[in-house]
Parts: structure tokens; sequence; C-alpha cells
């Protein structure tokens, strides 16, 4: 009964001094104009705006902001892909509150 306490214990041990397991990349990296354009679109005016109107005193405030911020900086990226020309990426629509 020790010994199998004792053998499970180790075995234990060393299976918490293992390495994690590397993060799985989700696809290609993205192409330089699109790189540029998620840049752009995160210092753009209208994101910035949207950031000022946050209280991190109010839980509720919060929320809005992330929200309308992460929508104001969608439509300046895919503003910024329309502007060069670039296809716009695929996927389904960020679900909105």
């Amino acid at each position: 009964m020790r010994a199998g306490v004792i053998a499970g214990l180790a075995l234990l041990a060393i299976a918490g001094c293992a390495r994690a397991p590397a993060p799985v990349a989700d696809g290609p990296p993205p192409s330089p104009e699109v790189a540029a354009c998620r840049a752009e679109a995160r210092q753009s005016p209208e994101t910035r705006a949207v950031a000022r109107e946050m209280n991190m005193n109010n839980p509720g405030n919060l929320l809005r902001i992330r929200e309308d911020q992460a929508e104001a900086e969608d439509r300046t990226f895919r503003d910024c892909l329309r502007r060069r020309n670039v296809p716009m990426p695929g996927g389904v629509e960020r679900v909105r509150r």
C-alpha cells in the first residue's frame, strides 16, 4: 500500500516537471496589409475616443465600452482593408449584445 502511494507521488512529481505543450498557431501569419490595417484600427481616433469614455469604477460601463471599442476597431479595420483593396477575412460575425 505504502509503496503504491510513494510510486504515485513520484509519478505526479515527474509529471509536474514536464513542459507545457507549445501553443498551436491558428493559421498562417497575417499578410503585411492585414497587419498594418489591424495596427491602424487599434490606433484610430474613433477607437481611442471610445476608450476615453471608460470608467474603471463601473463594471457595467467597462463591459459596454469594451464591446463598443471592439466594434469600432472592427469597423475601422474593415474600412482600411477596403481602402487598400485587400479581400475581407472570412468567418463568423462577432456576437453583439
